[in-house]
């Protein structure tokens, strides 16, 4: 694909997460907004903010403060810059019944504590930042 030419890419689970934690907190994000299993490969085009991370299965994650299901699909995309992700895809946010794909995070600069999920549906849903700290 066009978008990852000129990527840096790591293979492999270890190296992969390590490679994912470090531009979650380069550009300012909670290192464990992306709980992954089983990574295949990360990659991330610094020209462009483009990331794109290739896991073996689906992964569902409890945010155990804010009590929120989410969901990781085999793979996951978007655009990375300073506190936030553009045009993700593959992750879902359970909402009741429903799972809106969430197309948009953005933490608040200058920082508010508060983290914001936004759907391409337009619902924007706002927590703390804490609830997706490492180990969380």
């Amino acid at each position: 694909m066009a978008e990852k030419e000129g990527g840096i890419v790591k293979k492999g689970h270890q190296e992969g997460t390590k490679m994912s934690v470090a531009l979650l907190e380069e550009f300012g994000l909670p290192s464990g907004l992306l709980p992954l299993a089983d990574v295949i490969e990360v990659g991330f085009v610094r020209s462009t903010g483009y990331m794109w991370i290739l896991q073996k299965k689906k992964v569902e994650h409890n945010f155990k403060m804010i009590s929120k299901l989410v969901s990781y699909d085999t793979e996951i995309t978007g655009y990375v810059e300073k506190k936030q992700i553009k045009k993700l895809k593959g992750v879902k946010a359970k909402e009741l019944v429903l799972w809106p794909p969430v197309n948009q995070i953005t933490i608040d600069d200058p920082p508010t504590g508060k983290i914001h999920f936004k759907s391409l549906a337009g619902i924007t849903k706002t927590f703390p930042v804490e609830a997706f700290a490492a180990g969380q």
